[in-house]
């Protein structure tokens, strides 16, 4: 059985429970013309062990949304979703179904467990320096998954039934992704499983994910020498923890000799100029603008930033800083510098977003209006534009328009639980009752709260007229959170 990726984290009293931890990966959203492409948002598909890896996938998932703390950032998360989608063609992967999880943490960590659940730490972006180092962490965890590490452990737990080894999964996780002993209460409520097989399993496959992971990202147009920069990195972290040494690395250690043998594996690669996407130095600065610890630290750590040589030049840091003199309200600053960028970038989403933030803290809501509807009219359907015109519509008390977008994004990304909430937000500023009931049983169910889930497509039943296809939508619904229901009470 695999094992999640907590390498990078110093964790207190996990030690033994972490070899218990398990390693998959991710895959991305599918277009149109292309069906064999996965789709990021998890709407069904293919599972690599049926239905009991989406059991656990399930119970791991309401752990995580119940208890880590999470990212909403449209712009992180559809930055991440684009480098999935880039890698995952690469990986020969049966399972291309996934829900992506952005935890809010500047620790360095990623996971994947059963079910195609994908986590990723905001702390991978600052520990990064580069594109292709970011992407060799998601390419190694791919790697896990491909090789189907996990199906193959799982098949060997017969005994083990879906339930324990989620409430197993989600506890490590979220010891992991929570830096404390949130997690130590699901894991002593389970059974323990193998735990010296496990240590033995997890450490014969690392190499073999090593090895597959820098073929995805060659096969994928990206530099294999990101994956040893990536893990010296690692090692110089170690190396500064002294006695803290992380408890990952207690047990499986990231050795000289493994960081050595993947780093000539990747001298066997065509030596190629693979220059990094500049959208990763945006969202990498927006993040680092998010872990400072004031808007005001933030401002002056990227005007020291700006001071060094040739920095000028440096648009990520120049973009840091208007989002940093953002954050700190200091809004005509940050107009002057965002509309320098776009003067030279036109039609970069990243910077036409920001410039419409900047307009809603402005309370100039039909500029920010018009920034995002130019920009949504070049890219029809675009995530980070469509919710931040929902913003806009909510600031605007519009609440009807609100919940048209927003209910365009709940369709497409139907386990981000947060975008049922804010769609229950606006259904209750434009007084549509039934839409805040059916809103917010869609997000009780993501939060494993069936019986308000129950309760709410009740009361949305019970509004409608006899015979409205509303209410047949709405009681069809409403049979499968009963059927879910009575399932897990059966459990």
């Amino acid at each position: 059985m695999n094992y999640v990726l907590t390498r990078f984290c110093c964790y207190r009293t996990l030690s033994l429970a972490f070899t218990l931890a398990f390693s998959l990966t991710l895959s991305p959203a599918p277009r149109a013309q292309d069906a064999n492409l996965p789709n990021i948002g998890g709407t069904g598909g293919g599972l690599i062990s049926g239905q009991k890896e989406s059991d656990i996938g399930q119970q791991v998932m309401v752990s995580i949304r119940r208890s880590a703390p999470r990212i909403t950032d449209p712009l992180v998360y559809d930055y991440l979703s684009a480098i999935i989608y880039r890698l995952v063609p690469s990986a020969p992967l049966e399972n291309r179904d996934i829900t992506l999880t952005l935890i809010d943490s500047p620790t360095l960590n990623a996971f994947a467990v059963p079910g195609g659940i994908v986590g990723i730490n905001g702390g991978l972006f600052l520990n990064a320096a580069t594109e292709q180092q970011f992407a060799s962490v998601l390419a190694h965890e791919l790697a896990h998954l491909s090789q189907r590490h996990f199906a193959r452990r799982l098949e060997q737990q017969e005994n083990s039934a879906p339930l324990t080894l989620a409430g197993m999964i989600a506890g490590i996780v979220l010891s992991a992704v929570t830096q404390s002993d949130i997690g130590i209460a699901a894991i002593a409520g389970t059974q323990a499983l193998a735990i010296q097989n496990m240590l033995a399993y997890s450490r014969s496959h690392e190499q073999e994910a090593d090895r597959v992971g820098l073929d995805i990202l060659a096969t994928a147009g990206m530099d294999p020498r990101g994956m040893p920069e990536m893990f010296e990195i690692m090692m110089r972290q170690n190396r500064l923890q002294g006695n803290n040494l992380p408890e990952y690395l207690s047990t499986h250690p990231l050795t000289q000799s493994r960081v050595a043998d993947t780093r000539n594996r990747a001298e066997q690669y065509p030596e190629k100029t693979i220059r990094d996407g500049q959208e990763y130095h945006l969202i990498r600065s927006r993040l680092q603008v998010h872990y400072a610890a004031s808007p005001e630290i933030a401002v002056d750590i990227f005007e020291g930033y700006l001071n060094k040589p040739d920095a000028q030049s440096n648009e990520a840091i120049r973009y840091g800083l208007a989002f940093a003199y953002l954050n700190n309200k200091q809004l005509e600053q940050a107009t002057d510098i965002i509309s320098e960028l776009l003067a030279s970038n036109p039609g970069r989403i990243t910077l036409q977003v920001t410039l419409a933030e900047i307009r809603i803290q402005q309370n100039k809501l039909d500029d920010a209006r018009s920034i995002l509807k130019d920009a949504l009219s070049r890219n029809p359907g675009n995530y980070p534009i469509t919710s931040t015109l929902a913003d806009v519509e909510i600031a605007a008390g519009n609440g009807t328009q609100a919940a048209e977008y927003l209910n365009q994004l709940t369709r497409r990304m139907p386990q981000q639980e947060y975008l049922w909430l804010r769609l229950a937000e606006a259904e209750g500023m434009a007084r549509n009752i039934v839409g805040v009931h059916r809103a917010r049983a869609e997000y009780d169910a993501l939060m494993g709260d069936l019986e308000s889930a129950q309760r709410q497509l009740r009361q949305a039943q019970e509004k409608l007229p006899a015979g409205s296809a509303q209410r047949q939508v709405v009681s069809e619904r409403l049979g499968e959170i009963t059927s879910r229901l009575q399932a897990h009470r059966n459990n």
